[in-house]
Parts: structure tokens; sequence; C-alpha cells
């Protein structure tokens, strides 16, 4: 039979603030729109965005 650890105290009992996670997020983002060259398709993606909401 396996053991099984606790988990009580494992995981933090607050949520990461939402900029903090965003900080994190983007450097990452980022690089995958520069190594993938999907800055393109980003554009494309808004301008239709822009488009569809009027602007």
């Amino acid at each position: 039979m396996a053991f099984t650890a606790s988990r009580s105290g494992t995981q933090p009992s607050s949520r990461r603030h939402p900029l903090v996670a965003t900080a994190m997020v983007l450097p990452l983002a980022a690089l995958l729109v520069v190594v993938f060259g999907g800055w393109e398709a980003v554009v494309t993606q808004a301008s239709s965005v822009g488009v569809m909401l009027g602007r």
C-alpha cells in the first residue's frame, strides 16, 4: 500500500494577487511571441476585435 502524504500545510492559504500572476506570465508570453513569430497573429486578432467592437 502506497504512503500518501497529508496535503495540509503544503499549499499557501491565500491566493496569488492577479498583478503578481500577470507579472510572472508576461515575460514567458513575450518570449513565446518572439520565438514563434506570433506578433502578426496578435495584431490581426486585436484588429479584428477592434472592428467587431466598432472602433
